[in-house]
């Protein structure tokens, strides 16, 4: 029983886009449960500010040796390997995991010696025990690119492999180990027990694949030739990739540096939010565009242009069908999702305060966040790395930029700073200032977006638009009735039930997310949207009727 669960596959992408939905919504449940525990622990200041610091590099390290690798070169390269030979595709990942890890390995020690420095450059605004403590958090979690970095080239090739069950298991499992952290380390370790909970969050991560990854073939080779064809022509495919990647966690670690300026807790604030608006990007875009990954790659290896731009409107409009409603929902509903998921404990009101106006300001620029995702890995699957990168880099440069102007705006003309607290809602509150960061941020996401779908364009010119165009227009007015439907329901349970208490707030949000979502799903239907059918045969083709 146990070998079938981990040797089981998912053909087709509607099943396995479901699969990795279903487990990042549960992994996204974790998270909300990680958040509100992290809020109520700590409340959105100074210890927060650190841990959420001490993430910045190791991610970022992470991110361009290993996530870079498997998005752009590994997936790819073992599938060709694969098509020809099984022997050589299990050689090929071999090498890869010897070479990569030890690379990885190398750079974790080196920058372990030098994080004080690292933490002067990346959180200028930490000094003394803010400072120390941010060091040693930021040297433990040096250990988790290292496993992750492992587990993450074992999900990308079990995807190859179609096991989507078993790698959609390991985000799960990564969240649970850091709140296992919080809930027992924390109280015996102090901070640093956030940390080490990371670390178990990576254990459990990787240990959950490697027996899906030993029973589809792999035997480890004590080989470390660098100068394979493989490895060679991963590198120069990965660099590219890993540049964009490198410069989108550019901009969270400018980000970071920015906040630490600004009154403490201006990390925490722009995390907290952050983490909640990414959940509906993680739940549809991730899932959709990591499922498809592997047979666009496939389609465009067979020179089946045709099927390729099939497929990319399909999920294109599939994306666009998802995360429309859901961020005009975390728009209207920001308030309430804030207070029920983080409203406890030292999480007080000026922090609910802010973090509200950040979501609906990072509510904004979700649609153009999962067509990155999505565009990217097009590119990607088209052995074109060097575009996404460019724009990436451009974008993180404008990003810096626009995030200085606008915290210097906030901070010397006092008619901006009233604007925005009075648009906003944020009167009383003096730390506005990582607003200004929110704000940036959407602006940045949009006009990438835009630069990525005008470099699409260009490049397939014989993409049939009007099947896009046709779809927008539908979801358009169905978003625009679920809108105001849900505002209505909102407004009237709010003069109904006590909004000063959880279960109150509570019901208004469950209550009016529950009738707009069915207010989408029917007017969808009413128009005979494609995605709303193509979603619904999925469903009961998944639940009712799965043998057919």
């Amino acid at each position: 029983m146990i070998q079938k669960f981990f040797n089981s596959q998912t053909k087709s992408i509607s099943s396995a886009s479901l699969i990795l939905a279903i487990s990042y919504l549960g992994s996204a449940f974790l998270g909300l449960i990680r958040d509100r525990l992290l809020a109520g622990t700590f409340g959105a200041g100074g210890e927060l500010d650190v841990y959420y610091t001490a993430f910045t590099v190791p991610d970022f390290i992470a991110l361009i040796l290993i996530f870079g690798a498997i998005s752009a070169a590994v997936i790819p390269i073992f599938s060709s390997y694969l098509v020809k030979n099984k022997d050589e595709a299990w050689r090929y990942a071999s090498l890869l995991f010897n070479v990569f890890l030890g690379c990885l390995i190398v750079v974790c020690l080196i920058l372990l010696v030098f994080t004080p420095a690292i933490i002067s450059l990346i959180a200028p605004g930490f000094s003394g025990e803010k400072k120390e403590l941010a060091v040693m958090l930021m040297r433990i979690m040096f250990l988790s690119p290292i496993i992750l970095g492992a587990s993450n080239m074992i999900s990308g090739i079990l995807q190859v492999f179609h096991r989507f069950l078993v790698t959609a298991m390991a985000p799960l499992l990564y969240n649970l180990g850091i709140i296992i952290g919080i809930i027992f380390f924390v109280p015996k370790f102090g901070l640093s027990g956030l940390a080490w909970g990371v670390v178990l969050g990576g254990v459990l991560h990787l240990a959950v694949q490697l027996p899906a990854f030993f029973f589809s073939g792999f035997k480890y080779k004590a080989s470390f030739d660098y100068k394979d064809e493989g490895v060679v022509k991963t590198m120069k495919m990965m660099v590219p990739r890993s540049l964009g990647l490198g410069a989108g966690q550019l901009n969270t670690i400018a980000t970071t540096a920015i906040a630490s300026t600004l009154m403490s807790g201006s990390i925490a604030v722009f995390n907290l939010a952050n983490n909640l608006s990414s959940i509906l990007v993680n739940a549809v875009a991730v899932s959709v565009s990591t499922a498809s990954f592997p047979s666009m790659s496939m389609a465009f290896l067979n020179e089946e242009k045709d099927e390729f731009l099939r497929k990319f409107s399909g999920i294109f409009r599939q994306i666009i069908f998802l995360v429309i409603p859901l961020s005009l929902l975390l728009l209207i509903l920001r308030a309430q999702i804030v207070r029920v998921v983080l409203g406890a404990g030292r999480f007080d009101w000026a922090d609910t305060k802010l973090t509200t106006a950040c979501l609906g300001i990072l509510a904004l620029n979700l649609v153009a966040q999962a067509l990155i995702l999505f565009l990217s890995k097009t590119f990607y699957a088209a052995h074109n790395t060097k575009i996404p990168a460019i724009i990436s880099g451009l974008t993180v440069a404008f990003n810096i930029i626009l995030s200085l102007l606008l915290v210097w705006l906030v901070r010397f003309f006092p008619e901006f700073n009233f604007f925005l607290q009075s648009v906003l809602r944020l009167g009383g509150v003096a730390n506005i200032g990582v607003i200004a960061l929110a704000l940036a941020y959407t602006i940045t996401a949009v006009l990438e977006c835009a630069l990525l779908m005008y470099m699409f364009s260009r490049k397939f010119s014989n993409l049939n638009s009007k099947e896009i165009y046709d779809s927008l227009y539908k979801i358009l007015i169905a978003s625009l009735v679920m809108v105001v439907v849900t505002f209505i329901v909102r407004q009237l349970l709010g003069s109904i039930v006590s909004l000063q208490a959880f279960w109150g707030i509570f019901f208004q949000l469950i209550v009016s997310g529950s009738v707009g979502v069915a207010t989408y799903a029917i007017v969808t239907h009413l128009l005979k949207s494609p995605e709303s059918k193509i979603l619904v045969d999925s469903l009961l083709k998944k639940f009712l009727y799965p043998t057919k």
